[in-house]
């Protein structure tokens, strides 16, 4: 981590503070003159690097509120750079704090407060001394920039507040709304007694109450404004006695001890003053408005890119460690899953191996086993059970409960054969089926005779019948011959029982069906 190294400027004396975390060390007190600034440029050649930070405790501060159009990017910073220079002449430190928007009906405005100091000779030879040393400047600040941030560290995060604190420059009073930096002054004070000293902070403060109402920056009417009096070391007592409150002002006296705590200071030299809670501000946590130009910043920044890029370079780099990390944890997953795999397939190979060992000795190879396997399932699939035929005739036949079978004859078979025992042209078209006419079929012959019908009622025993037989020929079979009681064909002469004595039997038929084997 780089060195962070402070110039506290007063208007007498000029001290370099060494910023380590939580600890404020004095590193060299320089005058104002040229002495001091020549011994200024050899300390910092005898300690080169390292970043730093310029905090004016000066007084001769300019402030003026201005109002632009609201606007942003590039066209805003044009807009300020040419209101600064019509403000001031030299626009080497100067800044521009952004206030909000203002209250107007006709267009959007920003409030901006205009910000320099009167006269820039006592810095530049400091700044120049930077430079020639090549060091990085982080910023130049002033105690009234740093302001804000310790009020919102003391506590108060929102309305109108004045904080008061003596610092090695003198008694200095910042006047804070919402957060935002609006007034801020510096009186010159001698060594005085605690009594004094308070009385002084009193009186002071009042007159800039005063002073704030008469330029507006302070309603007449409204709640009374917060003033926070860092008290110095042990003079808290005194202070809370003389600062009583009234109407327009509400003091809040705070230890300094506290005050360092609350910006997370633990060690400062001993003949520090408030100033200590400024130049931890500004090494700890710098606000974004500063004096310094960019050209005196240019250092600063490349070197914030160049951290900008080590960063991304590490974040990438870690990035394609865990991505790394992720694709070797799943190949060793794919490994120990692979290794998995391979101990079973081992096991089974040893288990088959057992098992197979067990086998009687046979006068021929595995293959050929296999082949008869599957020959054998194939004859077996050709050699089919009277079952689903059977279950076929008895679904039908409780359609029929006039037909009483006298007899099933189930075969298996040509269906080519069967039909080349009739005559050819005996055979009726329905008792042609092409389908089952060239292979292997399972053959049903059914015999039966017709009840519950007149034996002189032909007409209906033969409609009965067919029907019978055409019901049979479905699900997949196919009606290979059929006889009916009676002989109707006009090849032959009429035949049956047609007029003859009653005999008592009921006409008989004979219907044969197939269904081919898969």
């Amino acid at each position: 981590m780089a060195t962070r190294r402070i110039l506290y400027v007063t208007a007498e004396d000029h001290y370099l503070y060494r910023a380590d975390g939580k600890d404020l060390e004095l590193e060299g007190k320089f005058s104002g003159d040229d002495l001091g600034i020549t011994l200024f440029r050899e300390h910092l050649l005898s300690r080169p690097g390292g970043l730093f930070s310029v905090v004016a405790d000066v007084s001769g501060e300019d402030f003026h509120e201005e109002q632009i159009p609201f606007l942003r990017g590039g066209d805003r910073d044009a807009v300020v750079q040419r209101r600064l220079a019509q403000r001031y002449r030299d626009t080497r430190l100067t800044t521009a704090i952004s206030l909000g928007e203002a209250p107007s009906g006709e267009r959007r405005n920003e409030r901006l407060l205009l910000a320099s100091f009167t006269s820039t000779q006592h810095l530049s030879p400091w700044l120049d001394a930077l430079e020639e040393a090549s060091v990085r400047l982080a910023g130049v600040y002033s105690v009234p920039l740093l302001a804000p941030a310790l009020v919102a560290r003391l506590g108060v995060k929102s309305g109108r507040a004045l904080v008061v604190t003596a610092t090695r420059a003198g008694l200095r009073q910042c006047y804070i709304d919402q957060g935002k930096l609006r007034f801020a002054r510096l009186e010159r004070t001698i060594d005085m007694v605690p009594q004094a000293l308070a009385m002084f902070v009193r009186s002071e403060t009042q007159r800039l109450a005063q002073y704030l109402l008469t330029l507006r920056a302070l309603p007449r009417e409204g709640a009374p404004v917060q003033v926070l009096v860092v008290a110095p070391p042990g003079q808290r007592e005194v202070f809370e006695q003389t600062l009583s409150s009234d109407a327009r002002l509400v003091f809040h006296t705070i230890d300094y001890a506290h005050a360092l705590r609350q910006v997370k200071l633990r060690k400062v030299p001993e003949v520090t003053r408030a100033e200590a809670l400024f130049l931890q501000l500004a090494a700890t946590h710098p606000p974004r408005e500063q004096f310094a130009s960019r050209q005196d910043r240019r250092r600063y920044t490349v070197w914030q890119l160049q951290r900008g890029i080590v960063a991304a370079g590490v974040a990438g780099f870690v990035g394609c460690a865990l991505y790394g990390g992720g694709k070797w944890l799943e190949v060793m997953d794919l490994r120990d899953r692979a290794a998995t795999q391979q101990r079973e397939a081992r096991v089974a190979a040893e288990q088959y191996e057992r098992i197979t060992a067990a086998f009687p000795v046979t006068q021929t190879t595995s293959e050929n086993l296999k082949v008869a396997v599957v020959e054998f399932r194939r004859i077996a699939e050709r050699s089919p059970s009277p079952d689903r035929a059977l279950l076929h005739l008895s679904q039908v036949l409780a359609r029929f409960p006039q037909m009483e079978i006298d007899g099933i004859n189930w075969s298996v078979g040509r269906a080519a054969e069967r039909l080349a025992q009739r005559s050819a042209g005996s055979a009726s078209p329905a008792a042609r089926p092409e389908a089952a006419a060239g292979d292997l079929a399972v053959i049903v012959e059914v015999s039966g005779r017709v009840n519950a019908t007149q034996r002189t009622d032909y007409r209906g025993i033969t409609a009965q019948v067919e029907t019978f037989a055409t019901a049979l020929a479905s699900s997949g079979y196919q009606l290979l011959e059929r006889k009916l009681p009676f002989d109707i064909t006009s090849e032959g002469t009429l035949t049956g029982d047609i007029g003859a004595t009653d005999t008592g039997e009921a006409p008989r038929f004979t219907i044969v069906f197939a269904r081919s084997l898969p």
